[in-house]
Order: C-alpha cells, then sequence, then structure tokens
C-alpha cells in the first residue's frame, strides 16, 4: 500500500523543482524593453497634446486680434437705416491713415449701403498732400451726383486746414465746433539749405546731373532766381486749383475778402461767419438732428496688421525721411 501512494508535490526536490522556480534567460533585458517602450509612448503622448493646445492658443489668438483690428478688410455689413461715419485724421498723404485710396474706399461702401441715410465724414488734419485731397474732393463730388438722395456732411473736430478743407469743400454742408480750427488756404513748399553751414565747416558738394535742372531743390547746393520762379509758378498754380474747388464747394455761401485765400485759419465760430462753414455741430448732432438717423455705422477702412508693424518700425517714416533730405522740399496744403 505504502508503494502506491503519490509523492507530495511540495516535498519534492531535485533539478526539476530548482528549474521550475528559476526565471527565463534575458528577462531582465525583455523588462527594462518594455519600460523604455512606456516612456517613450507617454513623451509621444505629452508632445501630441502640447502640439495640439499650442494650435488652440493660436487659434483662439488669431481670432482675438481679427476682432480686435479688423485685419480682413472686408466692408461692413448692416441693416436698416442709419448714418454712415468716415474718419479722416492726420496729415493726408499715401503713406498714413488718411490716404485717398482707403478714405475713397470707405466713402464708396457708405453711399452704397441700402441702409445709408446720410454720410458723415469728420475731419481732423492740419491737411497735406494737394493730389491725395484732390482726389477725394473729386470722389466726394462724383458719389453725390449719383446718389443724389444721400446728403454728405462734413463735422470738424479740432482742425480743418488747408488739404483738410480742400476735401470738406466738397461736402453739403460743413458743421464745426466754435473752437475749431478752419481755413488755411494755400500752398507751401518747405526744405532746408545747408550751403552756409557747409562753407563754415569746408564741406564741398559734389553734385552730377544730366539736364541742367535736375538739381532743383537739392539742400547742399545754393538757390537760383531761376529755381525760385520756377517754384513760385507752381505753387500759384495749386493754389488757384484749390481755390476753385473751395469756390465751386461753397458757392453763393462763401464771403470772399482779400483774407479768404491768404493761408489765414480762423476760430470755427468765425468759419461761420465767412461762409466757410454752414453751423456749429458735433457727429452726434448732425446724426440726430440734421440727417434724422441716430443709429451711426463706422465705415472707416481699418489699418491692417502688416501696416500698423511696418509704422511701428518706422519704414513709412524712414522712407518719407530719405524723401525730403534728397527732394529738399516737398509741396503741401497745410
Amino acid at each position: 500500500m505504502a508503494d502506491n501512494q503519490t509523492p507530495d508535490p511540495i516535498e519534492s526536490s531535485g533539478p526539476d523543482r530548482r528549474r521550475a522556480s528559476e526565471p527565463e534567460p534575458g528577462w531582465e533585458r525583455a523588462a527594462l524593453e518594455r519600460i523604455a517602450l512606456a516612456a517613450i509612448t507617454e513623451q509621444r503622448a505629452a508632445r501630441r497634446w502640447k502640439i495640439f493646445f499650442r494650435f488652440v492658443f493660436l487659434a483662439v489668438l488669431l481670432v482675438i486680434v481679427w476682432g480686435v483690428f479688423d485685419i480682413s478688410g472686408e466692408r461692413v455689413s448692416t441693416t436698416g437705416r442709419h448714418t454712415a461715419l468716415i474718419t479722416l485724421n492726420g496729415e493726408i498723404s499715401s503713406d498714413t491713415d488718411a490716404n485717398a485710396e482707403d478714405i475713397n474706399t470707405a466713402l464708396d461702401n457708405a453711399f452704397d449701403d441700402d441702409g445709408t441715410a446720410g454720410v458723415i465724414l469728420r475731419i481732423n488734419s492740419p491737411g497735406g498732400s494737394p493730389v491725395q485731397a484732390g482726389i477725394i474732393n473729386r470722389e466726394i463730388r462724383r458719389l453725390r451726383a449719383k446718389y443724389p438722395s444721400i446728403p454728405l456732411y462734413v463735422v470738424v473736430d479740432d482742425m480743418c486746414a488747408s488739404g483738410g478743407y480742400y476735401v470738406a469743400a466738397a461736402a453739403d454742408k460743413i458743421y464745426v465746433d466754435k473752437a475749431s480750427i478752419v481755413g488755411s488756404i494755400g500752398v507751401l513748399m518747405d526744405g532746408f539749405g545747408f550751403t552756409g553751414l557747409m562753407d563754415k565747416l569746408g564741406i564741398q558738394r559734389r553734385l552730377h546731373t544730366s539736364g541742367e535742372n535736375k538739381g532743383f531743390f537739392d539742400p547742399f547746393s545754393p538757390e537760383t532766381p531761376k529755381m525760385d520762379e520756377h517754384a513760385q509758378q507752381m505753387l500759384d498754380q495749386i493754389h488757384s486749383q484749390f481755390i476753385d474747388a473751395v469756390r465751386q464747394g461753397r458757392g453763393k455761401r462763401l464771403h470772399e475778402t482779400p483774407d479768404v485765400f491768404s493761408g489765414l485759419f480762423w476760430t470755427g465760430e468765425q468759419s461761420v461767419e465767412l461762409g466757410l462753414a454752414d453751423g456749429l455741430g458735433d457727429t452726434d448732432y448732425v446724426a440726430r438732428e440734421v440727417i434724422k438717423a441716430p443709429d451711426i455705422v463706422d465705415y472707416t477702412v481699418k489699418e491692417s496688421i502688416t501696416d500698423r508693424v511696418a509704422r511701428k518700425f518706422g519704414t513709412a517714416v524712414g522712407a518719407a525721411g530719405v524723401h525730403a533730405i534728397v527732394m529738399g522740399g516737398k509741396l503741401s496744403l497745410r
């Protein structure tokens, strides 16, 4: 009977028991590979999430920039009867916010909107380029003829002088504050001459030209009677164009005196007496009491992000400065 009993596994011993309890060869390497693979997988997942959140942040930032700076450049979408507002602020020039292209684009969009009851061009400008001012003046007259039922009124803030008034003269009516500065109907050409300083410093100007008049208005060369005469002829011609635009726009409302076209400027209150303006009033007053459409929609073309960055770094200012130094003289209505 005892010979037929099965041995207890616990009591088993020998080489077979030892082989069953020992790990397989190379288990350390396999464990390290699994740990390393898990770490790599975790790093990849973390990297993907990091990239995802960066894209989300960038998208949110773009949406904010889009809303704040209006980089789309799309026209205003409106509903209902309203007063259209366009702002002309600062020097009138092709490289500033007050350039003819942007102002005329805003004017076209405002007049073309079916809900526009009237247009207000709010001006705060000391003047600027006679070319840019003339382009805006002509566009206002064209739009007034094309849309005879939509009036355009100019509202003056602090200043509407020279080129600013060149633009304003095309409006149906001009409203000012009693302390606004209005007028300065004239043209100037300014620059610098360094010939006296160069003589004192012993500096010699070496200028070679093809064409006897090519060096006109060079700031490092002396003026000549012929140069002065030619410049004065140009100034007088542009001044005459300015006067014609004011007379055409203001008509019989203008009370001409020897000083009106002399380059003098007046307060808003005086400008009404002279017929340079029609009355006192701000933007809200004109929209509410004159146009009878108190809801105001701004059609002003906003500056793009690229233009803003370029201007911050002085691209436009630097170009203008170099141009002024090289040319020596710059025509302007201011």
